[in-house]
């Protein structure tokens, strides 16, 4: 999996963090918003439920204030007028008898009906003194209007109202009441919800009825039983104000104000939308304009952070191409920050001491090599004198063990030639003798050499009919760079396998010779790494330990020396190729191979 780099990484961080110091400042300032449009939808409520309530009020007051006005006309100033003028004068009271719907009463001062302006049977004479208003009106003499009563005779809910009838020294001679039939004339203004889509319920705590859901001749309605109306069940838990959720799913701002003369609560809600639809249009205004203050930071944060990373960006790529190629060999240059610096002379040091290593071993195995190719040829001379018999026959037991040497020997002295070779490749003092080859039979030749190996292997090795195509290199070095390749592909073959080579007209001016197998290839992390020296793919296995790591290397140092190339692929098998000039264009340089 691919890895980010530095700069990436911190465009990436600041990027982020950008991004969410800004949400988080949006969902504070939003929560924080649609709390304040909460709280103003919330007051509104409070203030429309205190205007009904003052409505309500003020019209109770009015009743109250024209009752209290007839009061004092019922008196001569000491008693009571006499019975036919308190029912005349109940008579000629149209103003009077609209505001309490036609029924105007007098009673004495024993709470005793004694007239009244519209006939209802058997209350004349009735004594309301167990009444708690009418308790209340002898105790104060102040004008009194009662909580909703239940009628006698109707069980509707009814609202009395009393006003003292005091003679000129403060006695009390009586009262003029008057009632309302709340079923039949409310005292609710007539535009109960002002605002189009919010709620407003008069409740009456003390006989738990919905006053405002009262019809003409209906039975009083009661409450809905607890759960079924959540905003009555708000209502009635004490809480002023706050936001509820109905059965149905739809949240509500409420805010309720009782008014205590009646013992009615009233409450008034409004969808809880009333809130969100002002805070989430300042929110999109808002998140417009915090995207476009972010892009401008997230630019300025891209071009700091690449800046302040190119340097680090560029010693990567140097010390990988390090890693990749041991011929790298270039200097990092020392500047920048102080991180920068130290990593740039750190790498430059390391490069120092590789380079001297890498001389030291290269001393230390041409030393070597040198040293043992004297003696070894020496040795195998004498191994191949005494297993042709020409000192004499030897017991069979001793000449196998003398062919075993041989072989061992001859092994030897190649992985010699080998190093020697590649040394002299890599110090440019390796001679090349170029002529013009014909491919074919340069591969004919190659795979004779290797059929012995191919037998004991058990592989099939079959040089394909090519076309009449002809090279410029060196035959030595081409048959090496071959005999390599096959040899190869032999010992990484399946048993049983396929191991073809093939010549084809490559770019133009060029030949490709590729040698095909049928195992599993090399490892890709390993193909970068393929054509270096000492390099192997199974490190560890029988097959890594029989050679040196170096076949490849040096093929592709003579291909470079004959002004060729060698590259491999996967496709159904590994593919080794080589491309040599032809013959017609020796001394083109190579092209870009794919």
């Amino acid at each position: 999996m691919k890895t980010l780099n530095l700069g990436t990484r911190v465009v990436l961080i600041t990027g982020l963090s950008i991004i969410i110091s800004v949400s988080l400042i949006l969902s504070i300032a939003y929560n924080r918003l649609l709390h304040d449009f909460e709280e103003v939808l919330s007051e509104r409520q409070t203030l429309q439920a205190k205007a009904m309530a003052s409505k309500v009020n003020e019209a109770l007051s009015i009743r109250l204030n024209a009752l209290g006005a007839f009061a004092n006309t019922l008196t001569d100033g000491h008693d009571l007028l006499p019975l036919e003028q308190l029912n005349l004068l109940l008579g000629r009271q149209p103003a009077l008898g609209r505001l309490f719907a036609g029924d105007l009463l007098i009673f004495d001062n024993n709470s005793v009906a004694i007239a009244q302006n519209h006939f209802v049977a058997n209350r004349i004479g009735t004594s309301y003194a167990d009444r708690a208003h009418f308790k209340r009106a002898i105790t104060s003499h102040e004008p009194v209007v009662s909580r909703p009563v239940m009628g006698r005779r109707t069980g509707l809910p009814l609202l009395s109202f009393l006003a003292p009838i005091r003679s000129d020294e403060g006695d009390l001679l009586g009262f003029a009441g008057g009632t309302i039939d709340l079923s039949k004339q409310g005292i609710l203004p007539d535009d109960l919800n002002p605002e189009p889509g919010t709620l407003l319920k008069v409740i009456d705590t003390g006989h738990f009825l919905q006053v405002d859901a009262l019809q003409p001749g209906e039975p009083s309605p009661e409450l809905p039983a607890p759960g079924e109306d959540r905003l009555i069940d708000a209502a009635l838990s004490g809480v002023n104000a706050g936001v509820l959720t109905d059965s149905a799913g739809k949240r509500w701002v409420y805010a309720t104000q009782h008014l205590s003369r009646l013992g009615w609560l009233f409450v008034s809600a409004a969808p809880y939308e009333r809130a969100t639809q002002p805070a989430q249009a300042w929110f999109q205004s808002f998140l417009w304009a915090s995207a476009a203050a972010m892009l401008p930071l997230l630019i300025m944060a891209y071009l700091l952070t690449r800046a302040a990373t190119r340097h680090l960006t560029n010693m990567s790529d140097k010390i990988l191409n390090m890693a990749a190629d041991t011929t790298f060999s270039q200097r990092l240059r020392v500047g920048g920050t102080t991180e920068t610096r130290n990593l740039a002379q750190a790498f430059n040091l390391l490069m120092d001491e590789r380079e001297a290593l890498d001389e030291l071993k290269t001393q230390f195995v041409s030393n070597v090599s040198h040293e043992l190719r004297t003696p070894l040829t020496s040795i195998n001379g004498s191994l191949k004198l005494l297993n042709s018999g020409a000192i004499g026959a030897l017991p069979d037991k001793a000449k196998s063990l003398t062919k075993v040497a041989l072989r061992n020997g001859e092994h030897l002295q190649t992985l010699i030639t080998e190093l020697l070779d590649f040394d002299k490749a890599v110090a440019g003092k390796l001679s090349i003798q170029a002529s013009t080859v014909q491919a074919s039979k340069a591969i004919q030749e190659a795979c004779e050499a290797n059929q012995a190996m191919a037998d004991q292997y058990q592989i099939t090795l079959t040089p394909e009919s090519t076309e009449n195509l002809s090279v410029h290199a060196d035959p030595a070095r081409l048959q090496q760079i071959l005999n390599n390749l096959i040899s190869n592909a032999i010992k990484y073959s399946p048993n049983a396998g396929l191991v073809s080579v093939k010549a084809e007209s490559n770019a133009p001016g060029y030949v490709r010779i590729t040698v095909v197998d049928q195992g599993d290839g090399v490892p890709k992390h390993f193909s970068p790494n393929l054509f270096q020296r000492f390099a192997q793919a199974e490190l560890g296995s029988s097959r890594a330990k029989s050679g040196t790591g170096l076949g490849l290397a040096i093929c592709k140092e003579l291909a470079t020396l004959m002004g060729g190339k060698v590259g491999y692929f996967y496709q159904n098998g590994a593919h080794f190729w080589l491309d040599l000039p032809t013959a017609n264009h020796p001394s083109e340089s190579h092209h870009e191979s794919t």
